[in-house]
């Protein structure tokens, strides 16, 4: 992996462990043993390291979207869930939930950056469930936007409450939304 590549990585996990104010470029010119003018070289400021971070995320979200389309309803939530998943595998809360924390305090244009990629996903998964809907696989009375808005903010908490509670939480929040899908009312 190039530097830029590396400290995106690193840039992307220290967001996702300790948040977007508790983290500096020294910390990642730390971890990769060079100084932190070659950080600056990359990314003259941190505002351009959270930039591309999101930007990463959107680029891969958008591949994910891309490679599921066409595919059934269900297969298309799983994946969903599993951008979850592997965050909670790795102990780190989502980007959106680490960068929402901090949104007051951050550049503008990390504010913007940011609700664009959240009206991003909100967009895909209420395609997902309004697909369910009308093909039967799902069974919700709430209007669509809602149940999007009430699933994602559950996965959020989910990844942040569950480093308290346990892993197996985190499982039962997931399958709960899951089955309060597909239960016939």
């Amino acid at each position: 992996m190039d530097t830029r590549s590396e400290i995106m990585r690193i840039g992307d996990a220290l967001l996702r462990e300790r948040g977007y104010n508790a983290f500096s470029f020294a910390d990642i010119s730390r971890q990769l043993n060079i100084k932190n003018a070659s950080v600056h070289y990359h990314f003259p400021t941190k505002t351009a390291l959270g930039l591309a971070i999101i930007a990463g995320y959107g680029e891969r979200f958008a591949r994910l979207r891309e490679e599921l389309a066409g595919r059934p309803v269900m297969e298309k939530l799983e994946a969903f869930f599993n951008v979850y998943i592997a965050a909670r595998k790795e102990d780190r809360i989502c980007l959106v939930g680490a960068l929402a924390t901090d949104f007051y305090t951050v550049d503008g244009a990390i504010q913007e950056a940011l609700n664009q990629m959240v009206q991003q996903v909100l967009g895909w998964l209420m395609g997902i469930l309004e697909e369910g809907k009308r093909t039967g696989v799902f069974f919700f009375e709430l209007p669509v936007r809602t149940k999007a808005l009430l699933i994602t903010t559950n996965m959020i908490a989910a990844l942040q409450l569950t480093r308290v509670t346990g892993k197996r939480d985190f499982d039962e929040i997931k399958q709960t939304l899951i089955n309060e899908l597909i239960r016939k009312r």
